[in-house]
């Protein structure tokens, strides 16, 4: 149980210091949207502004982050807005409005993926873990029933004791013997592969790429990755690859949506741009210390209404190009890496929030779908209360709760009583476990 008063008291030794940081981080942040607002003047349309951003690349002492498409110019020339910002074209007076605006679903067919897992139990006597991956899928054409569906997956000792080990546990130092880096690997790697089989499936009955759209709750490029060690990072690599490749191959829409986005791509940019020379006058941009708070969905956080967003941009992290550094057989097709790369995004979904960050491969954008996919996002959100209804369902139906362990750890033990195998819980995991459901 907190100590609520103690907490209290804590919280108020701490005001000045809570003051001091916000303060700071203001004028950090002030600094950034000055930046980006200057944009319009300094650079006329995308081919400037990729031409100041080839150059800082040549030198290839800074990174720059992402670049602009096609849509930087339409924003010039269409909106009058100082920030980059596509204004959406309804306004709605009430939620009913929105939920009539929402039937443009209708005959749209969304599905969205999601997975949930069991760790292996380090108090428990075999190593063993579980992976649930759910879809959801909805083809809004009544009476077609939506589908949800969930396939389990369970890691065997061999399977976790095989694997390269995780480094020793950070409070005991100790080496646990077994790998629960691969349960996360192969529960990524098992959503990707249900996608891409749904994929190849609705294509298969010629379903138009206008009707239909899938969702992954998660970024399209496992930056997480680059801190794994090499054969983790290619198998990321390639199971984001073959993600991408099958949404263009089979031409369906696919988005990657990030609630609460910690990326950094568009302030890597303005930093790269922003030199004293060019901004001579202007408050200084923070140093990497005092921006590290800072994100890219803040820059536009105030300045949306619901449903606004911003240009597409196109990453320039090239995350999957590192992660795939050491892997085989890599293509040098230009096709096939063009297949791979990957815009984004930010679109405001609530209005307390910072925008949520969109992640889709750029072939959308090439083919002119990329609003379309937006209005669906739209009502999905609308459909799901201030998020995707896909994604919703698909979390609610993978999801393995505390309950759900314990359940599961009585079936194997009765398994293993049948069975004739010996196995053994921690007394005191299992008294925690009672009194934490």
């Amino acid at each position: 149980m907190l100590a609520t008063q103690k907490a209290l008291e804590e919280l108020a030794r701490k005001r000045d210091q809570l003051r001091a940081y916000q303060s700071q981080h203001g004028a950090g942040l002030s600094a950034y949207r000055e930046l980006l607002g200057s944009l319009r003047d300094r650079f006329p349309d995308a081919g400037a502004l990729n031409a100041a951003l080839d150059a800082i690349a040549s030198t290839g002492e800074t990174q720059i982050g992402a670049r602009p498409t096609a849509e930087y110019g339409a924003w010039r020339s269409q909106h009058a807005n100082a920030l980059p910002v596509f204004p959406f074209a309804h306004d709605f007076a009430h939620h009913e409005e929105a939920r009539a605006w929402a039937e443009l679903l209708r005959g749209v067919t969304t599905f969205a993926v999601d997975g949930s897992q069991l760790p292996p139990w380090r108090d428990a006597s075999v190593p063993l873990a579980l992976i649930q991956v759910a879809l959801f899928e909805n083809p809004h054409q009544p009476p077609a029933p939506y589908i949800k569906d969930a396939t389990v997956t369970l890691l065997s000792p061999e399977e976790l004791v095989s694997a390269e080990p995780d480094e020793a546990d950070a409070r005991s130092g100790e080496d646990y013997g077994y790998s629960e880096r691969i349960t996360h690997l192969r529960r990524y790697e098992l959503e990707i592969e249900l996608i891409v089989a749904r994929m190849a499936a609705l294509a298969a009955k010629g379903i138009q790429r206008e009707r239909v759209v899938a969702f992954y709750d998660g970024s399209l490029i496992p930056s997480f990755a680059l801190k794994a060690p090499p054969a983790y990072r290619n198998r990321y690599a390639r199971a984001a690859r073959s993600l991408l490749s099958a949404s263009a191959r089979h031409r369906i829409p696919l988005i990657g949506y990030i609630d609460t986005s910690y990326a950094r791509d568009i302030l890597t940019m303005l930093a790269a741009l922003g030199d004293g020379r060019q901004m001579a006058g202007k408050q200084p941009l923070p140093g990497k210390a005092e921006s590290r708070s800072l994100r890219d969905a803040l820059l536009w956080h105030g300045w949306l209404r619901w449903g606004d967003r911003t240009p597409a941009f196109r990453s320039a992290r090239y995350d999957l190009a590192r992660l795939s550094q050491a892997e085989p057989n890599q293509s040098d097709d230009d096709e096939a890496n063009r297949a791979t790369e990957v815009a984004f995004v930010y679109l405001q979904t609530a209005l307390d929030r910072p925008p949520a960050r969109l992640e889709f491969p750029l072939w959308m954008l090439d083919e002119g779908l990329l609003e379309h996919v937006m209005d669906v996002t739209r009502a999905e959100v609308i459909a799901g209360g201030g998020y995707p209804y896909p994604i919703e369902a698909a979390d609610a139906t993978a999801v393995i709760s505390a309950v759900d362990r314990a359940q599961f750890y009585a079936l194997f033990q009765e398994f293993a009583e049948h069975e004739g195998l010996q196995f053994s819980f921690s007394r005191k995991a299992l008294s925690k476990s009672r009194r934490r459901l």
